[in-house]
């Protein structure tokens, strides 16, 4: 896929992710930060990388990569996606049942291992902070609705 037609399709994500904005329902109560907030300031920080990547490529500033046939992935790439989709599918799977920070800390640790980080406890335990964070100042704080942090009978 040459460089222009990712452009096009990063503005196209752009363009349905600015859509999808516009649809969140309003907060019904009188906040000075909404719930369009965040989410809009991403993706028009996103839509302007994607139009200057697209500048840049229409100007042919950026590399072909599919015109280089001597590059290979690097070895273990299988894996590393695995590990990757791994980490998310598990959390999507395990999130109702298991509450937020261990589905959290197994998908940190499948995004971890897809950068070659090892499992270890070490590991486990960064993530776990991660994600007990992640949890505690969304739902905690900001009453963004998560759900439970551990299961019930954690």
């Amino acid at each position: 896929m040459t460089p222009f037609r990712v452009a096009l399709l990063l503005v196209t994500l752009c363009g349905v992710a600015a859509w999808q904005v516009t649809v969140i329902p309003e907060s019904l109560m009188q906040m000075t930060v909404g719930p369009v907030l965040a989410p809009g300031v991403i993706v028009g920080v996103l839509s302007v990388f994607a139009l200057l990547y697209g500048i840049s490529a229409w100007r042919g500033r950026q590399a072909d990569e599919s015109l280089a046939p001597d590059q290979s992935p690097l070895p273990g790439a299988n894996a590393r996606v695995l590990s990757l989709l791994g980490g998310g599918a598990a959390f999507i799977a395990l999130v109702i049942p298991l509450g937020f920070v261990i589905p959290g800390t197994l998908c940190g640790m499948g995004v971890a291992r897809a950068f070659d980080a090892p499992l270890s406890p070490k590991s486990a335990l960064m993530c776990g902070a991660i994600a007990s964070t992640f949890w505690f100042v969304f739902a905690q704080l900001l009453g963004v609705g998560l759900g439970p942090a551990l299961p019930w009978w954690f």
